[in-house]
């Protein structure tokens, strides 16, 4: 989709969990602590990483904690139903998903400094869109689209078809940015989008898709034409 025949991007969407919301590491190293098991949030964030990878064979959400545990070296099954216990009722609705990225202000003012739309389309329980204001990233935002909300989630192309409408842009003209291939990536490409694998540990490997290692150098990768 690059060179000159192709037509300019007008618009970047985003996800939102382990995209633009960071995921909450040190309250899951201090809940790990509380019980024995002393990591820190770097751990527990660089698991995170390699447990995403896995996630993405099976799709099962319910493995996720499982996995990021399992890649931490945690295999007491007792610490493991306790955290899973634990997560469950940890901060409803948002969820563990309550911080932003460091990132995240920068570069949604890399894509308005760029002339293009931002918006967000997120598989999520109704509760992103308060979790983006409450952090102050709702307002660098045109939409969010919650698949709760609009009753389809990622990679069902239509929960993309509803962004490109809503964004009056092509699937030629737009983008996505996310951390989950077979969600993401190839939920985008199955509409014509292209797509950006954010890749922070280096632990997607081999990819027949544009990876970049945070947010602001998704979005400049976009900018300046070289994620195609």
């Amino acid at each position: 989709m690059s060179g000159s025949s192709a037509p300019p991007i007008r618009a970047i969407f985003f996800d939102a969990g382990n995209t633009l919301l960071r995921m909450n590491y040190p309250v899951i190293a201090a809940e790990l602590a509380a019980r024995g098991v002393r990591v820190t949030p770097e751990h527990v964030q660089r698991a995170e990483w390699r447990a995403r990878v896995r996630l993405d064979e099976t799709l099962l959400s319910r493995r996720y904690l499982k996995l990021m545990l399992e890649e931490l070296g945690v295999a007491d099954e007792a610490i493991v139903r306790g955290l899973t216990e634990w997560r469950r009722a940890y901060n409803p609705p948002v969820g563990l998903w309550n911080l932003r990225d460091p990132d995240a202000p920068a570069a949604l003012s890399l894509v308005r400094g760029a002339g293009l739309r931002a918006a967000v389309i997120s598989n999520s329980n109704g509760s992103v869109h308060s979790i983006l204001e409450a952090l102050g990233l709702a307002a660098h935002l045109d939409f969010v689209l919650d698949s709760f909300l609009v009753g389809v989630e990622k990679p069902d192309p239509r929960i993309f078809r509803l962004a490109l409408e809503r964004a009056g842009v092509e699937p030629a003209q737009a983008v996505y940015v996310g951390d989950l291939y077979s969600v993401d990536v190839l939920g985008a490409r199955a509409v014509g989008m292209g797509a950006v694998l954010l890749d922070p540990g280096g632990c997607w490997g081999a990819r027949d898709c544009p990876a970049a290692p945070d947010l602001i150098a998704a979005v400049r990768m976009v900018v300046d034409g070289g994620w195609a």
